[in-house]
C-alpha cells in the first residue's frame, strides 16, 4: 500500500538556533515519526530561520510559501511539529487556512480539522495574553515590595516551573502505562489501536485531550 505524500515545515525563531541546529532536528524527528506512524511519506521538509519580528507575513516566510506551493502541486497536507511553528498569531493561521492546504500538527494528531486548529490557536493566544498580564502584575507587586527582579532568582523560578511540568507529565505517564499495557495485551497491536481504546474508555491525556498514536508513543517513551 503506497503512502500518502506529506510536506514538512520546520521553523526556528533565531539565527543562532538556525546555525546551531537547536530545535531543528527535534522537529524533523517528530515529523518523521508522525509520517511513519500515520502512513505518510515525508517527501520534503522546508526549514525556516527567522527572528520572529514581523514574521507573521507570508512574504517574510519564503520556506512556508514554498511548502504551501509544493502541497498544492501534490494535493497533500503540510505538517508541523507544533502549532506555534506555523505561528503564534491566530489571524496569521486563519490566513493560512484560506490557501486551502490542509495542515497537520504532530502534537495534536492527524484527525484535527481546521476549526479545531483555529480554536487551539485562539486559546493559545488568549493564554499567552493572560500569562503576560499576570506576570506583569506580579512583577509590579514584587517591585513595590522592594523585591529585586531578575538574576538567579528568576532563573531558579523558571527551572522549578519546568521541573514541575515534567514531574506532572511523568506521573501521568506512570499512571496510564498499566492501562496501555492492558490494552496491548487485550489485542491492540498498533499505537493507533491503543489510542482508540483509551479514548473509548474515556481516559484523557495529561493535557486533558484525546489520544493519538503519537501521544501513546510519547507516553511509552517517557515511561
Amino acid at each position: 500500500m503506497s503512502r500518502k505524500p506529506l510536506i514538512g515545515y520546520v521553523r526556528v525563531s533565531t539565527t543562532m538556533q538556525g546555525r546551531s541546529g537547536l530545535g531543528i532536528e527535534a522537529q524533523r524527528e517528530a515529523l518523521s515519526r508522525f509520517a511513519e506512524t500515520e502512513g505518510y511519506e515525508l517527501v520534503s521538509v522546508l526549514v525556516e530561520v527567522e527572528t520572529g519580528k514581523g514574521a507573521d507575513a507570508l512574504d517574510r516566510r519564503p520556506q512556508l510559501a514554498e511548502a504551501l506551493a509544493q502541497a498544492r502541486r501534490r494535493r497533500c497536507p503540510v505538517a508541523v511539529a507544533k502549532l506555534d511553528r506555523l505561528s503564534r498569531d491566530v489571524h496569521f493561521i486563519s490566513g493560512l487556512m484560506a490557501h486551502r492546504v490542509p495542515f497537520l500538527v504532530v502534537e495534536l494528531g492527524s484527525d484535527v480539522d481546521p476549526f479545531i486548529l483555529h480554536l487551539f490557536a485562539a486559546l493559545a493566544e488568549k493564554e499567552r495574553a493572560m500569562i503576560s498580564s499576570r506576570t506583569k502584575a506580579a512583577l509590579t507587586a514584587a517591585k513595590a515590595r522592594g523585591v529585586k527582579l531578575g538574576g538567579p532568582k528568576l532563573t531558579e523560578a523558571r527551572e522549578i516551573a519546568v521541573a514541575t511540568i515534567k514531574s506532572l507529565a511523568d506521573r501521568h505517564a506512570g499512571n496510564v502505562l498499566p492501562i496501555i499495557r492492558e490494552v496491548q495485551h487485550s489485542g491492540a497491536k498498533t499505537l493507533r489501536a491503543v489510542a482508540t481504546a483509551l479514548n473509548a474508555r474515556g481516559i484523557s491525556t495529561s493535557r486533558g485531550g484525546r489520544w493519538h498514536a503519537m501521544t501513546v508513543r510519547n507516553v511509552l517513551a517517557r515511561a
